[in-house]
């Protein structure tokens, strides 16, 4: 069976997508739509495709078995709902939403129409992940603390307050939820961040460019997780968690595990971006979703985390998830 996709986005990561489904043999991209012509022209002259620069229109035109969604978290304007409608699946990029009540909305389109959905939570299907989760297997878990500190995106949106949602709902969001996936739910949070205003040169520059996050889990555990943007360089992205007797340290290539009198690093990789791309196609192909590690009903519960934080900074109270 090929499975025709559409894409609404084609920007930088519709094209790891795009590498991705050129070695799915099933997947058979065939049409395009982007704000910006050119984009979607590259995409259908690299895979014999049509372009368009109205969602509508194309999901009028086309006979679709999927739908990509790789736009900004502001850009969520009905696409999903109605593809959804149409029967057609979903594979949505992180973070779903800008708002909880647009999430919801989807969601519930979702699960009315019984589609397939997966979310580009790609950390989930990293290697890393995987062997973070074996090694946590039946373990008591502490506390979690987690990092994404780096610099500041390119693109325009991102820095725009109301148009990304900020660092830790549209970057952070990848340690949000690689937390809920290894440890559980977060059921509280109480966040402090600011703008330094140490980026000058940035035009329009309205995020916060520190933060520090405290969360409690549904099963007692808490953390915190910090992130920037306000450094000229990349330095770290990862999470630790704490057991009595193990501390688990996972990032981009490796784990570390830490014992009484011992300390064993497992260097790993993988594509996560193709394991994820496989698991939603095979699930499309044969009705088997086990292998999609985050349905969109699932990401929607790690936005909320994150929009919890920005109503923990605006209020200086601790809020519920």
């Amino acid at each position: 069976m090929s499975v025709r996709i559409g894409f609404f986005g084609c920007g930088g990561i519709a094209n790891a997508h795009f590498n991705a489904l050129s070695q799915i043999p099933e997947a058979q991209p065939v049409a395009f739509c982007d704000i910006d012509p050119s984009r979607a022209e590259a995409a259908a002259q690299r895979f014999g495709g049509k372009a368009y620069t109205d969602w509508k229109q194309m999901l009028d035109s086309e006979e679709l078995n999927a739908l990509y969604v790789c736009v900004p978290p502001h850009a969520h304007v009905g696409a999903e709902e109605a593809a959804a409608e149409r029967g057609i699946h979903l594979f949505v990029e992180k973070p779903v939403a800008r708002t909880l009540e647009k999430a919801k909305a989807i969601e519930g389109a979702i699960a009315k129409s019984g589609v397939i959905s997966s979310v580009g939570y790609h950390f989930r299907y990293m290697a890393t992940t995987q062997k973070a989760r074996e090694l946590l297997e039946g373990k008591t878990v502490g506390m979690v603390t987690g990092w994404w500190m780096g610099g500041m995106p390119g693109v325009a949106w991102w820095r725009v307050m109301e148009q990304s949602g900020g660092q830790f709902v549209e970057q952070t969001t990848h340690i949000v939820d690689l937390a809920r996936y290894l440890v559980g739910d977060i059921v509280e949070v109480y966040a402090l961040m600011t703008n330094r205003k140490l980026h000058q040169e940035v035009e329009n520059y309205s995020v916060y460019d520190v933060g520090a996050v405290t969360v409690k889990f549904a099963n007692g555990v808490i953390g915190a997780i910090h992130n920037t943007c306000l450094l000229n360089m990349g330095w770290r992205v990862g999470l630790e968690i704490v057991t009595p007797d193990l501390v688990v340290e996972t990032d981009w290539s490796s784990v570390k595990a830490t014992e009484p009198g011992r300390v064993t690093t497992y260097s790993l990789s993988n594509n996560p971006y193709l394991e994820e791309n496989k698991a939603f196609i095979h699930a499309i192909v044969t009705g088997d979703r086990s292998a999609i590690c985050s349905t969109y009903a699932d990401a929607v519960k790690t936005l909320a985390v994150t929009l919890a934080a920005n109503r923990s900074v605006e209020t200086g109270q601790p809020e519920k998830v």
